[in-house]
């Protein structure tokens, strides 16, 4: 299934399938599944598909309901919920990586000179993305102490 949305393109055939979940079988009218896609862009969505009596349900009448499906994009934190509520711990790190403690991820957009800058770095001192945003922070506080 492919659909635009807010001129985002989320397409199952391009993205890759990272989880699933569903609730009883297709004769159920409260039937649900739904599977979870992460783009080559990190952007995560749902691709959910459900029965007349589930939150996919779609009116064809009055007082007339059908199955429906329907594509959901989601944030960073809404696919780590989705995660955290249907699939097991190991699934979970599969997916978003190792759970460290006090740490948290962080997804955001950059220019594209900015990310290949970043990769420049990471390739030249054999570095994490993690530790040339520690560098960078740490760098714009001493600028910062230095300003005052």
């Amino acid at each position: 299934m492919k659909r635009i949305i807010s001129g985002r393109r989320y397409d199952t055939k391009t993205a890759k399938k990272v989880g699933e979940a569903s609730y009883s079988n297709c004769s159920d009218f409260h039937y649900w599944s739904e599977e979870l896609y992460v783009k080559r862009t990190g952007e995560y969505f749902l691709y959910g598909v459900g029965g007349p009596m589930s939150k996919y349900s779609q009116q064809v009448g009055q007082n007339e309901w059908t199955g429906g499906k329907e594509i959901i994009p989601l944030s960073l934190n809404e696919a780590k919920m989705w995660v955290e509520k249907h699939l097991n711990g190991d699934k979970y790190e599969e997916i978003f990586g190792a759970v460290e403690e006090n740490k948290t991820q962080v997804s955001t957009w950059l220019e594209e000179s900015i990310k290949v800058e970043i990769d420049k770095l990471r390739d030249e001192k054999d570095s994490t993305i993690a530790d040339i945003i520690k560098a960078g922070v740490k760098a714009l506080k001493e600028q910062y102490k230095g300003e005052k």
